[in-house]
């Protein structure tokens, strides 16, 4: 069983940055490929961020390129999102996922397991 533990959100106004980190539990963390999703309220689960098992590979959602970055630490078993030059439609739960088989992709059906989430709110 995969446990993922966010941290890291919190209310920042426009134009400014937050760091959001998905710690993991267990040895087999360089084996997952991982990925960052967001809810607004009555909204689906969006698409943020995915970074393949190694970390040399990244795709981001149209929405956030150029501003956010993920990263992974597979000797800590965490992942990271830096997210710089924040806007007001940022705000949502961020979300980080595990796929542990699989290829990454951007839909959240690809990913087995999830975290709880954190809220990022960015105020204009």
């Amino acid at each position: 069983q995969v446990q993922l533990v966010e941290s890291g959100g919190g209310a920042v106004q426009a134009g400014g940055s937050l760091r959001l980190s998905c710690a993991a539990s267990g040895r087999a963390f360089s084996t997952y490929v991982m990925g960052w999703f967001r809810q607004a309220p009555g909204k689906e689960h969006e698409f943020v961020a995915t970074i393949s098992r190694s970390g040399g590979s990244t795709y981001y959602a149209a929405s956030v390129k150029g501003r956010f970055t993920i990263s992974r630490d597979n000797a800590k078993n965490t992942v990271y999102l830096q997210m710089n030059t924040l806007k007001p439609e940022d705000t949502a739960v961020y979300s980080c996922a595990a796929q542990v088989i699989g290829m990454a992709g951007s839909r959240a059906d690809q990913y087995e397991h999830w975290g709880q989430g954190t809220q990022v709110t960015v105020s204009s």
